[in-house]
């Protein structure tokens, strides 16, 4: 392990001894293929033994989405979790019976949504130690991750678990980049750009994807990609994850430079001691966890409001609602009829391909079973 330190720390002294320029594009890339060979190594490491298990950071999915908190210590994560929780939740006290890792759950717009601490995400986990590697396990399957900023001194601390979360493979608030890849048995490398390129050329492509021992593979470039987007491609194993950034403490600061806060993308300001702007936080995890509500209507009935079935923005058909309720109610399924927004007329008879909106209401209609006397 230590080994693997000693180099990564070797390359990233290079690279920042090395001058950015058209020259020196090519050998930097290289240099950033063999760093993110490097981390991967830290985060799965090679064969088992070693390290004992950890303390067992394994946490049950509950609920519609997961949120992770990652901060430095002392900067109000504890306090704004538990208050969040304590506003926000109703959830009976078996929940927490068997999960010590949980803090809390809530209820919002009718979606469950469960709040997690990761700790310890900023001290040295990307180095493999105990139990950071299975915390960044957790914090990859994260539906958002609120990185909660001290608002007195935010950016050092920002750049540092951006860092952090980057070493681990987690792209925050980004799409994957447009490349598209195919490795092939023979024909060399094969580079097609569909527009301009200002730092990848046949040249550092060819000697990123050596470095992988890839010799022969359809490269398309689609936008203006980096050197780090092709490695992200190749690695294969990068999440990609909204995130908001939490600037707490926001009673300590003066009203002009809370207004200039405001004017920070992707930031929410608020004061967990004092609870305040608590309903702006909510509103905006809501929108960046992108959630769809569907309700159900049971034939001859009102539909039931109170109780959702929520679905990730990614799959909202009709198949997929019913796989969320049971993984047999696809076989017996008929047609639906939904009201709301995603249909032309209310009702209207959809078959399982169909896309549902937020807040459709949903009636599933089944096959009749034959009764064989």
């Amino acid at each position: 392990m230590s080994s693997t330190l000693a180099k990564i720390a070797e390359i990233e002294a290079e690279m920042a001894r090395t001058q950015k320029n058209k020259a020196t594009a090519h050998h930097l890339g290289l240099l950033k293929a063999r760093l993110a060979k490097l981390r991967r190594e830290l985060i799965t490491p090679k064969g088992g033994g070693g390290g004992g298990p950890g303390e067992g950071f394994d946490v049950a999915k509950t609920g519609d989405a997961r949120i992770g908190f990652v901060g430095f210590p002392s900067v109000g994560k504890s306090t704004l979790l538990s208050n969040l929780a304590g506003v926000y939740s109703e959830v009976a006290a078996y929940e927490f019976t068997t999960l010590t890792t949980v803090p809390g759950v809530i209820r919002y717009k009718g979606a469950k949504i469960q709040l997690l601490d990761l700790p310890g995400i900023i001290e040295g986990a990307k180095d493999g130690k105990g139990r950071g590697r299975q915390v960044i396990a957790v914090a990859r399957t994260c539906n958002l991750i609120l990185i909660v900023l001290d608002v007195l001194k935010p950016l050092g601390h920002k750049k540092i678990i951006e860092n952090e979360l980057e070493g681990f493979g987690i792209r925050l608030n980004s799409k994957p980049p447009n490349i598209g890849f195919k490795k092939k048995d023979k024909g060399g490398i094969n580079l097609t750009a569909t527009c301009p390129q200002s730092e990848l050329d046949a040249e550092t492509v060819k000697s990123i994807l050596a470095e992988y021992k890839i010799h022969n593979a359809d490269v398309t470039l689609r936008s203006d990609a980096t050197a780090d987007d092709l490695i992200d491609v190749v690695e294969g194993n990068r999440v990609y994850i909204p995130c908001i950034y939490v600037l707490n403490k926001i009673d300590q600061i003066s009203i002009e430079e809370l207004d200039i806060i405001y004017k920070v993308p992707h930031c929410v300001p608020i004061s967990a001691h004092h609870r305040w702007n608590f309903d702006d936080l909510l509103e905006k995890i809501w929108d960046y966890l992108k959630l769809v509500r569907i309700y159900t209507k049971p034939k001859g009935q009102l539909p039931d409001y109170t109780s959702p079935v929520v679905l990730p923005f990614s799959r909202t058909t009709v198949e997929d609602f019913c796989m969320k309720i049971h993984k047999n109610l696809i076989k017996e399924f008929k047609y639906a009829l939904v009201w709301g927004l995603s249909v032309k007329h209310n009702p209207q008879k959809v078959g399982k391909d169909h896309t549902l909106e937020d807040e459709d209401v949903i009636q599933i209609m089944k096959v009749p079973k034959l009764h064989l006397y």
